[in-house]
């Protein structure tokens, strides 16, 4: 491979949080620009796969949507295998779905992925605040305290900050398989 071919990678994400934090929303938003007012639980996983170029890097993303209900929690762990990165969702409206980012999900994420997995702390449903319990400064505080890669509030019913929260993902990820972007 000569050194002007672009590069090309395959990674799997998960998206991780509890039930109803707007995860299948925000790779619906993301891969077909498309938001469902009605909501149907994920029952085990989906995958949905999804190509986008990066300074003309070629990265394939394969997305295990893992559902968010305590009966998954059993057969979860075998979705981690071969991942590198993941959206931590949580609901800004259910200080609940907040708690259980560090004590479940993300402990969940470092117990099964491999040391340099990379994620991203997402509060979801910005477009609901006028019910909000979670402030974006606790969001900020818990990112750094849990080394996130970075935090951003979204709306997948908006389409608030959704690509760029997948392709800051993406960019860290590419960043620790050693590929410089500038």
């Amino acid at each position: 491979m000569s050194e002007n071919e672009p590069r090309e990678f395959v990674f799997k994400l998960t998206i991780l949080g509890e039930a109803a934090v707007g995860k299948t929303s925000l790779i619906n938003q993301y891969v077909e620009s498309a938001f469902q007012e009605d909501y149907k639980p994920t029952l085990g996983a989906n995958i949905i796969r999804k190509d986008v170029n990066i300074n003309s890097t070629k990265i394939r993303l394969i997305m295990w949507d893992l559902a968010g209900q305590e009966k998954y929690n059993v057969i979860r762990s075998m979705y981690f295998q071969g991942c590198v990165g993941a959206l931590l969702v949580y609901d800004v409206t259910r200080e609940k779905t907040f708690a259980a980012i560090k004590e479940k999900w993300l402990a969940d994420f470092k117990k099964y992925v491999q040391k340099e997995g990379a994620y991203i702390l997402i509060g979801n449903k910005k477009d609901l605040e006028g019910q909000r319990m979670v402030k974006t400064e606790d969001g900020k505080k818990l990112a750094e305290e849990i080394n996130a890669c970075g935090f951003i509030e979204t709306s997948a019913k908006l389409n608030l900050n959704v690509e760029k929260a997948f392709e800051n993902l993406v960019k860290q990820i590419l960043s620790n398989h050693g590929e410089c972007l500038d």
